[in-house]
């Protein structure tokens, strides 16, 4: 461990970490871990969409000419097929464009402007605060940032978002509007709502009338181990607890088929889908229906989407598997970090040392690793304690995969020896209780 070290022995594994660090920046290594994108191999297992839906085929089962206006509601067959997925009512989704980042662009958008079913005015004559589960997905933060919107911290667990501190906030504010939650193998962290931290989301009071949960099921389906969860029927919990209005639902297939070029998803209770339909049809006449048309075509049914969730796992699984190893081989008997080890989604959270990830991230720079910057996953980019940094293994080739990770594992024992050796150090081992994710080490 490295808070039983003399100073001596730091300043010896020091000069030793350092000509090891000296090394790896002489490689000239270009390697990035970045973005949770899928591999070019991931993207070739849809490559039948190119062939779709040849040539004259152009009408879904009702025999609608979908090469025309209309349809804002997507076609039926598949929001079938993502409402069994989903764990959803068809009739409560709504098919659009590629990105689900754009639906939760216009609910947002169009809450500010009009106020959402419920609200006394529009949001933008009022203050609005969102609470952020923290690590979460930067994404998310920087939208909401981007929209002038408040935000406010929360823990995260294995298990889900701290409940209790959420019903504190939310009972005694009517600002806070909304809550962000990633669901189903979270980003970073890889947690999984529990279905009782979801009834009691759905079910707590709060003092705005208009309150939402923005749901995103962004990897919902993106299992790692033959274990593959179902999502939580979050609208018929909402209903049944009485606030059928309270969830925003997000999904899509941009990490199923083609990211740039797939389906996203709003799920929502009938009376947020009238005042979605109602807004969004003053912005668009209707989706790229025939994109639509020919994901029906390549999946088939829910079944054909589950299949080719597995053959991507084939694909990714085993670099979660190599960053773990790596972890363990490097960092495990220092007690300088921790990790969490998903069972699903595009990433692993890591803990460093306090006060030393800003350091970790530009270490790796220099030597030609780039890594997300250390913060993106806290609202504002604001990490209190500098010690949380995102890994996304998916793109880049297994080989390359192992190397960055080693080369990610020199810089956090560098930067903790620094550390320790100027006096401000801490023990990343004695702060085990504050790791996130499914496990954790």
């Amino acid at each position: 461990m490295l808070s039983e070290l003399s100073r001596d022995q730091l300043t010896e594994l020091h000069g030793s970490l350092r000509a090891g660090y000296d090394e790896l920046r002489g490689r000239g290594l270009s390697l990035d871990l970045t973005r949770g994108k899928p591999s070019a191999q991931q993207l070739d297992l849809s490559n039948g969409l190119l062939e779709l839906p040849g040539p004259g085929v152009y009408r879904d089962a009702a025999g609608t000419d979908l090469r025309n206006y209309g349809g804002l509601t997507g076609l039926p067959e598949l929001r079938a097929i993502f409402g069994e997925l989903l764990n959803l009512d068809p009739g409560l989704l709504v098919a659009a464009n590629n990105s689900s980042l754009a639906v939760m662009h216009d609910s947002l958008v169009f809450s500010l402007l009009h106020g959402p079913v419920g609200a006394e005015r529009p949001w933008k004559d009022q203050p609005v605060t969102f609470l952020c589960p923290t690590p979460g997905y930067d994404r998310h933060f920087a939208l909401t940032d981007s929209l002038g919107i408040r935000m406010v911290p929360v823990g995260i667990g294995p298990d889900g978002p701290d409940v209790d501190e959420i019903a504190r906030l939310v009972a005694d504010d009517p600002s806070v509007k909304g809550l962000w939650a990633v669901p189903t193998y979270a980003n970073p962290t890889g947690a999984v709502y529990t279905p009782e931290v979801v009834r009691a989301l759905v079910s707590m009071p709060t003092a705005a009338p208009d309150f939402r949960i923005l749901w995103d099921n962004a990897y919902a389906l993106h299992h790692l181990t033959d274990r593959e969860i179902t999502p939580v029927d979050v609208l018929g919990l909402a209903a049944e607890a009485g606030h059928p209005d309270r969830v925003f639902g997000y999904a899509s297939t941009s990490k199923i088929t083609f990211a740039g070029g797939g389906v996203a998803f709003f799920a929502a209770s009938k009376a947020n889908l009238d005042w979605y339909l109602a807004h969004l049809g003053k912005r668009t006449i209707g989706p790229d229906k025939i994109n639509q048309l020919r994901h029906v075509l390549f999946f088939g049914d829910a079944e054909g989407v589950r299949s080719l969730m597995r053959r991507h796992r084939g694909l990714i699984a085993e670099k979660f598997a190599v960053v773990d190893r790596v972890l363990s081989e490097r960092l495990g008997e220092h007690g300088v970090a921790h990790w969490t080890e998903p069972e699903g989604g595009y990433f692993i959270s890591l803990d460093v040392a306090d006060h030393t990830a800003t350091r970790v991230v530009a270490l790796c720079k220099e030597a030609g690793i780039a890594m997300t910057p250390a913060g993106s996953a806290f609202p504002y980019g604001r990490d209190p304690r500098d010690r949380n940094i995102r890994i996304a293994p998916t793109f880049p080739p297994l080989d390359q995969v192992a190397a960055a990770i080693d080369g990610l594992a020199t810089c956090v024992l560098l930067a903790a020896v620094e550390a320790r050796l100027a006096g401000d150090g801490q023990d990343a081992g004695s702060d085990r209780e504050e790791v996130v994710g499914s496990t954790s080490r």
